[in-house]
């Protein structure tokens, strides 16, 4: 791999799903190559930008006054051709007519699956930062956008407990997580629902209505069930609310699908300086020689965990978190 020496220009792009954040991340990453005298590129709409050559310079001043903004100044897509291999020799042959010495890719699993291809073919370093709302990677505490997604989804559900409230309405509140209910989890413990449907601990029908019976003989007013995308089992929660209206008619059970909201606006304060800290932290893997891997913070402390790792082992969820809800959820 190139030495701290050897490498003259990084390149940073963002790919998969946005998430608030990336903007900050950006910054770092261009700003953090400049302190350290390396030229650096931009790569616009990801992987297929790559293999366009969508390519543009930049400089400390292309990143101001991009810290706030949501979304990714970089722009992001999907792309089947750099699935193959012929895709990934053209974003190969790109990056070396534009000069790039390593690469800084933002995103998840997606982007590192991608990545760890394209390493495996060819000898241009890369080093990931984990983009995505959803807080899936291994390696990391926290991914670059899940709190501002988290934050959103509370905002939202607190809303709805109002009106929730005023009808006497029972409300399945559907947020982001198709594989991982990292979201649903902390949503529902901070929002105070009665319960939550996730992934990774999936409950029947019968064990909601249990859950549901038990709120309506303590008198409650209202109901909030907080449902992962991924979190009803395969089923449809369309059918799944149908089927609660004919147990508790009087709740009249509605739906509401928070969906993309969760992905736009302003990153938190915590996420801009996470996506800053990480930023800085892909740059100088780079400059010490590492590739192949995930920057990530545990515990505070800047980690760094290969690709593959990061990719397949699953990160599990906070068992003390799905205690705690289970006691307040009366």
């Amino acid at each position: 791999m190139k030495t701290k020496n050897e490498i003259k220009r990084i390149a940073v792009f963002t790919s998969g799903g946005d998430a608030p954040g990336m903007n900050a991340c950006i910054r770092a990453v261009v700003r953090a190559s400049i302190y350290y005298e390396k030229k650096v590129t931009g790569i616009y709409r990801g992987y297929q930008g790559m293999i366009e050559g969508d390519f543009e310079k930049m400089n400390s001043r292309s990143v101001s006054n991009i810290l706030q903004r949501g979304g990714t100044i970089l722009k992001t897509a999907r792309c089947e051709d750099f699935k193959t291999k012929e895709g990934r020799a053209k974003a190969y042959e790109n990056l070396v007519k534009n000069e790039i010495d390593a690469v800084v890719a933002i995103g998840g699993d997606g982007t590192f699956t991608g990545a760890w291809e394209f390493m495996n073919e060819h000898d241009i370093p890369f080093v990931g930062v984990p983009g995505t709302i959803d807080n899936d990677l291994f390696g990391t505490d926290y991914t670059i956008g899940f709190d501002t997604a988290t934050n959103t989804a509370i905002e939202a559900i607190d809303k709805i407990r109002d009106t929730a409230s005023s009808h006497n309405r029972l409300f399945f509140i559907e947020v982001m997580g198709r594989n991982s209910g990292a979201i649903a989890i902390r949503a529902a413990i901070a929002a105070g629902a009665e319960a939550m449907m996730i992934p990774e601990k999936p409950i029947s029908v019968e064990e909601l209505i249990t859950i549901i019976e038990k709120g309506e003989k303590s008198q409650k007013s209202s109901s909030m069930i907080v449902v992962a995308e991924g979190g009803t089992s395969g089923k449809n929660l369309y059918e799944i609310v149908e089927e609660i209206k004919k147990k508790f008619p009087l709740y009249d059970p509605k739906m509401a699908i928070l969906g993309h909201t969760q992905r736009g606006g302003s990153p938190s304060c915590y996420d801009r300086l996470l996506a800053s800290r990480m930023g800085v932290g892909a740059v100088e893997a780079l400059m010490d020689g590492k590739s192949g891997v995930m920057v990530g913070i545990v515990n505070e402390k800047i980690m760094f965990t290969p690709f593959d790792k990061a990719i397949h082992v699953e990160p599990g969820i906070d068992e003390e978190i799905v205690r705690i809800s289970k006691i307040l959820a009366m």
